[in-house]
């Protein structure tokens, strides 16, 4: 199926009086912000980032040692950045799909696959233990075939995904749209491995966790700058210190600390649109009963979710880059993209024909070159980082904590270990040559969605290489 690249009147319509702000954290249900660092204080660990990757960070850290002093810096409100604006996708991979893990990490995968596993079990238990209301349900995730070609990538997909035994099943065109009901679909494929949830209350609810383990936070407080001292690492912040004897780095796509890791992680801007709810009829004419997640097999994908209460959740295709690793709120509103996404929408479900979107947004992921996440440390030791998620934060950030914890340790554990946490992903080159490079990989990526899936040179030489670009 051919997505229109110019969108059509009746879905301007539809995004005429959306609320520019994201769905998840409009919500009376979010916390009152903790304030701001105004003193100096001492600790042996302190986390930079109230994310998803820094709130599992410090939980993770109390529960194993609860006498442990743990402070967690967060610049703006917890979940403001990409951990409340994702699509609720909790999926249980930790290397993005199969076949990127086969192609970096093939001697580890059958243990890559069951970590990922039990690291999902261990995100079920957690929203239990702590009685987190985040709409967590195990519903499975389908990928689409929206062109005939992707049909034989899903069999594909589905006999890789056998043979490392991963619960995945093949439906037909009738099958898939008797669960979804689109003339677009034309099959599909479920991995029953993955969860579904609403990311935003995830968050407030570790951070609620942590605060009742004591933890201590403190919002509005940006970290400045890093002074390493003999035993401790300085965090400078606009008024106040930490000095800690550990230090968390979780900032994933915003700008990072250690300047370096610039050249690891593109910040990629990714967009989205929440409908309001549907009615009896609407929801009769589509289906979708099980809150499945939902993502087409496109280069320039779509993803999407049924939400509790009867919304569509509606994002992906455009993944944009803004030029000299850009980071702002004012990217976070793209006009053109929220266009497109209600045309794409109203050409997937034609049915829900006058539904309107209540919300639009943007935010921004930390892509890398691998589409997984990496790991490292600095300082001697004293400072570890965990960043790179592409994506796939939701499930993996929980993984990507405990790694860092592990490091923090200096001991080798069965984590620290794994030529995937060892690895680090291929840099992205330096500015004036990425802008035009990314431009390039993505027109490639387009112009293939619009030739049955045919790879230009470029990006064999880049799949040939483990590399890519993606959101």
């Amino acid at each position: 199926m051919f997505f229109s690249t110019t969108p059509r009147p009746e879905s301007l319509r539809a995004i005429a009086d959306v609320k520019l702000f994201p769905y998840w954290l409009d919500d009376p249900a979010k916390p009152e912000s903790t304030p701001p660092l105004t003193s100096q204080i001492e600790t042996d660990l302190a986390v930079i980032g109230g994310g998803f990757t820094g709130l599992w960070t410090a939980l993770q850290a109390k529960q194993v040692d609860p006498n442990r002093d743990v402070v967690l810096l967060e610049a703006g409100e917890v979940a403001i950045g990409a951990s409340g604006r994702n699509g609720g996708f909790c999926a249980a991979s930790l290397t993005h799909t199969l076949d990127n893990g086969l192609s970096h990490w093939e001697k580890e995968l059958p243990k890559l696959i069951q970590l990922g596993r039990d690291n999902l079990d261990g995100i079920e238990a957690t929203i239990k233990r702590f009685d987190i209301d985040c709409d967590f349900i195990r519903s499975g995730e389908i990928g689409v075939a929206v062109e005939e070609y992707q049909i034989a990538d899903l069999h594909e997909e589905v006999e890789q995904a056998k043979q490392y035994g991963v619960p995945v099943h093949f439906f037909d065109q009738n099958e898939m749209r008797a669960r979804i009901n689109s003339p677009s679909f034309l099959a599909g494929a479920i991995d029953m491995s993955n969860a579904m949830l609403n990311p935003a209350r995830l968050a407030w609810g570790l951070k609620r966790a942590c605060l009742g383990l004591g933890v201590r936070f403190f919002e509005g407080t940006p970290v400045t700058e890093l002074e390493e001292r003999r035993e401790t690492i300085l965090l400078k912040t606009p008024h106040g210190q930490v000095k800690a004897r550990h230090v968390a780095m979780a900032t994933n796509a915003f700008p990072p600390l250690l300047k370096h890791l610039s050249l690891y992680v593109v910040p990629v801007y990714d967009y989205a649109l929440m409908t309001e709810p549907l009615s009896k009829a609407q929801h009769d004419a589509i289906g979708w009963h099980g809150r499945e997640g939902l993502s087409d097999n496109a280069n320039q994908f779509h993803y999407s979710q049924m939400t509790s209460d009867g919304r569509i959740l509606w994002g992906g295709y455009d993944a944009i880059y803004y030029r000299n690793n850009g980071v702002d709120p004012h990217f976070e509103n793209r006009p053109a993209s929220f266009a497109l996404l209600a045309d794409h929408f109203s050409q997937t479900f034609p049915q829900l024909e006058g539904l309107r979107f209540t919300h639009a947004w943007g935010g921004v992921i930390d892509t890398c070159s691998r589409y997984a996440v990496f790991w490292g440390k600095a300082y001697r030791g004293k400072l570890a980082y965990a960043m790179g998620y592409t994506g796939l934060g939701v499930g993996a950030s929980r993984f990507g904590a405990r790694v860092m914890l592990d490091l923090l340790s200096g001991k080798k554990t069965e984590l620290t270990e794994l030529q995937m946490v060892k690895s680090k992903p291929f840099p992205f080159p330096p500015e004036p040559f990425r802008s035009p490079i990314i431009n390039f990989t993505r027109w490639s990526l387009e112009r293939a969605d619009r030739n049955a899936g045919k790879r230009n040179i470029w990006l064999k030489t880049l799949d040939a290489l483990g590399l890519g670009f993606d959101s």
